[in-house]
């Protein structure tokens, strides 16, 4: 099967109407790439933050028009910057090559394996998750996500409940379903990233046992593990909200946070009554793990 994949340079305040127009219009898939070379951090819980030149790229079904398309985007966009508007006919082969390419097996701890369908490996003593591009953002390539799931491959999870804050993909509240967890709750203020987690869950057959929400929609408790996967400047900033999860002597895993930037995030919950042990690091990036003892 072949696919029609358009794709248009835009601000970054356009981007993600464009994205959600795009869907409207019954894209399968709707990406972002930077269309400069500018550096851009996995988003916070209260933005969706993106480059300030941004290509993003929907891929369509063959029953849809690509003429009707540009011209319904642009008459929908009057007055917004898109520029570079290309159109490319992908044969299936290519588009699997081109994500193949960035998006192998991964294992952690020796217990979890996060693959792409059709590569999926089955170890004795390990779990599989199944992951595929798409509206699925984070697939544990980043190493903020992939400090998150070594620190979950490496405890022992069974029964826990576990919240994911800024849940994206979904990837750790699935991963930590896999290994044992309960229950996941999984919360994002992107839509998107809702709709992404839900789609995941269900293809690892975990949907049962995971809840997701909207800030405005979630009820907050105390959960027996935390996970942050965010940027520092909200971590502190959300430190009261956040710790408050934390369920008495639970686990706090926090990521996306650079490796000077770590004393900063860590002294934010110590004065909240957490333990905090030394950042583990992974390139420029680190992971921070406390236990509740308020």
């Amino acid at each position: 099967m072949a696919w029609h994949q358009i794709s248009v340079i835009t601000d970054e305040i356009t981007a993600p109407q464009l994205a959600d127009y795009f869907s409207e219009l019954g894209a399968v898939s709707v990406t972002y790439t930077d269309a400069e070379d500018e550096p851009v951090y996995e988003p916070a819980i209260d933005q969706t933050k993106i480059w300030s030149n941004t290509q993003v790229t929907a891929l369509f079904e063959m029953n849809a028009d690509p003429d009707v398309v540009q011209t319904l985007v642009f008459n929908q966009f009057i007055g917004s910057s898109l520029e570079t508007w290309v159109y490319e006919l992908l044969q299936d082969q290519v588009w699997e090559r081109a994500w193949m390419e960035h998006f192998k097996p991964m294992k952690f701890a020796d217990k979890l394996w996060v693959c792409p369908t059709g590569q999926e490996q089955f170890d004795a003593d390990t779990v599989c998750m199944t992951l595929d591009p798409g509206l699925a953002f984070g697939t544990g390539t980043h190493p903020t996500t992939a400090l998150c799931l070594e620190w979950l491959a490496s405890h022992d999870l069974r029964d826990k409940v576990v919240i994911d804050f800024g849940c994206g993909s979904g990837i750790l509240a699935i991963a930590a379903l896999l290994l044992g967890a309960r229950h996941a709750h999984a919360i994002d203020i992107d839509p998107q990233a809702l709709t992404a987690t839900q789609y995941n869950a269900e293809k690892n057959q975990v949907q049962d046992r995971i809840s997701y929400y909207l800030p405005e929609q979630f009820v907050p408790f105390k959960a027996d593990v935390v996970l942050a996967n965010i940027l520092a400047k909200p971590l502190i900033e959300l430190s009261p909200v956040i710790s408050d999860l934390v369920a008495n002597q639970g686990d706090l895993i926090l990521s996306g946070i650079l490796n000077e930037q770590a004393d900063s995030v860590a002294d934010a919950y110590r004065q909240l009554g957490f333990v905090m042990a030394d950042a583990v690091q992974q390139d420029d990036w680190c992971r921070l793990d406390g236990v509740n003892q308020a």
